[in-house]
């Protein structure tokens, strides 16, 4: 059992690696962890019971264990082995957050890189852009229809903010992957026998490395909130209802808890970025310069478990998010014939010599009901659709000679309308949270992230009814294992990513997309 505090990784992480040292030798003052044993043991019990005889060392073989990087080196590769993967994650969320907001490809052309070829740029630029191939919802924009012709920041620059962040880790990577293989003990040994006195110990270079690694994660987790909190309020979602509900808003407010959790880890993220310099004389002064990498790289540490669960957040918002416009691209597949039937029937009744505006007119309140779901994603269904509806009055006036217009005709259009659309996109909500599949409409990247997280995992889409506390009777016939919970969901993500399953999805979905991308050049 080796003490989390208590080295400054001046002369090499001294205090921690004496612990190690001490179980190698058997000391019966150090004490072991036996997994399956249920309680501690000392290091001479634990060698005799495993039949490993205890070492003694010689000359120098106690210094060279002891005084070096090892401790914090170690730590540093855990650490950076799993930054790594949250790096990836995060652009393969930044694609599905580019689907959810209903954003464009165009942000991520290969030119802007071309004219600023950073190196970070051009392969988080390159990486999103594969990803989001064949998606039905980022389509190019042309502003035609009044709608913004560029994206917000969060999704329109993400390759520039990810690009210097992978470069860092890269650098980071190249750090560690030398200080893993350097000797750094002291004094050292030269191939001629000479002792060489010095100082490999100072672990500068891991602190280095966790230092651009924490700063990396904290800019990482500011982007991922940004773009989580922009599908989350509908003010910014582009047609998303408040809080990712799939209910009635009035009745729900499912995603409101996320919204608060990752603006919480945000804060913590912030906090732990700040740099490791607190450098204090320590040994009677000897050791006057402290690289305080082992210090640096647990809060690193600290700072992945906390990017990891705003990454679960953002995947299990984004999932939902992918969902509720894959059932609103569903219900308007499912009404469109009907709809266009409705509309030609009252224009025949209304205006019998049709001109060139009345024949636009199913085609132009399509359009109206479109928009008008994007603008009134706040209401609940049973208003939402007689409001949308009673809004096609001046469309209908504007495209249908006035002298025709029978007021009553157009009337009862309207008021037939409205419920009509109203149990047609309520059946539909209905079905869809039962057999409702995204994959269709999404992405590479996003298709493969959400099958995982989807079927794999078995996280649902949430509603409700999904979360409801089972009954006391349930619970104790043993009908549910755990009260289902947004957070008990987010949790399973977590331990998901934490356990390492995500990285064949990762890099299966990275293979195939580059492939792709091969092909077609």
């Amino acid at each position: 059992m080796v003490p989390m505090r208590g080295s400054i990784s001046a002369s090499g992480d001294l205090s921690p690696i004496a612990y190690i040292s001490g179980v190698l030798q058997g000391k019966p003052t150090i004490r072991v962890f036996r997994p399956g044993i249920g309680r501690d043991v000392y290091a001479d019990e634990a060698l005799a019971e495993a039949g490993v005889a205890p070492i003694s060392l010689t000359a120098k073989e106690g210094l060279a264990i002891v005084n070096g990087t090892a401790m914090s080196a170690a730590c540093a590769t855990l650490v950076l082995h799993d930054t790594h993967q949250l790096a990836m994650l995060s652009q393969i969320l930044t694609a599905m957050t580019v689907e959810a907001l209903l954003g464009s490809p165009e942000s991520f052309d290969p030119f802007f890189a071309e004219v600023r070829p950073h190196p970070g740029q051009i392969e988080s630029s390159r990486n999103i852009r594969v990803f989001l191939r064949g998606s039905r919802l980022a389509l190019q924009k042309d502003g035609k229809d009044g709608s913004l012709r560029q994206d917000r920041y969060s999704i329109r620059t993400a390759a520039q903010w990810i690009g210097p962040v992978l470069e860092d880790l890269l650098l980071a990577h190249q750090q560690i992957s030398i200080e893993c293989n350097s000797a750094t003990d002291n004094p050292l040994v030269n191939g001629d026998g000479q002792f060489l006195h010095g100082g490999n110990f100072q672990a500068k270079a891991v602190t280095s490395s966790m230092e651009k690694s924490r700063q990396a994660i904290q800019a990482i987790g500011r982007m991922l909130f940004t773009q989580c909190q922009e599908m989350i309020n509908p003010a910014t979602s582009w047609g998303l209802p408040p809080n990712l509900v799939a209910d009635e808003p009035s009745q729900s407010g499912i995603f409101k808890a996320i919204d608060i959790y990752i603006s919480a880890l945000t804060s913590e993220l912030g906090f732990l970025a700040g740099p490791v310099n607190h450098v204090y004389n320590a040994e009677l002064g000897n050791q006057s310069l402290n690289s305080l990498a082992l210090i640096s790289g647990r809060y690193t540490a600290t700072a992945v478990r906390v990017l990891t669960e705003l990454v679960a957040a953002h995947l299990l918002s984004a999932c939902q998010a992918l969902d509720l416009r894959a059932m609103q691209l569903q219900f308007l597949d499912g009404v469109k014939t009907e709809f266009f039937a409705r509309v030609v029937s009252m224009v025949e009744k209304q205006s019998p010599n049709t001109t060139d505006a009345s024949k636009n007119l199913p085609a132009t309140l399509w359009a109206h009901l479109q928009k008008g779901l994007e603008q009134t994603v706040s209401m609940d269904s049973i208003d939402r659709f007689p409001h949308i509806v009673k809004t096609m009055r001046v469309p209908i006036l504007d495209c249908l000679p006035f002298q025709n217009v029978v007021l009553q005709e157009m009337q009862s259009f309207i008021d037939q309308l409205g419920p009509w659309l109203h149990e047609a996109w309520c059946t539909n909500r209905e079905a869809y949270l039962v057999h409702g599949d995204a994959s269709p409409v999404l992405g590479d990247g996003s298709k493969k992230m959400y099958h995982f997280v989807r079927k794999t995992l078995g996280v649902p889409m949430l509603c409700t009814k999904r979360i409801l506390t089972p009954t006391a009777e349930a619970m104790a016939a043993g009908q549910v294992e755990e009260a289902p919970t947004v957070g008990g969901y987010t949790s399973l993500i977590y331990r998901a990513i934490q356990r390492g399953e995500f990285l064949p999805v990762i890099q299966e979905l990275l293979e195939e997309c580059l492939a792709k991308e091969e092909l077609e050049r």
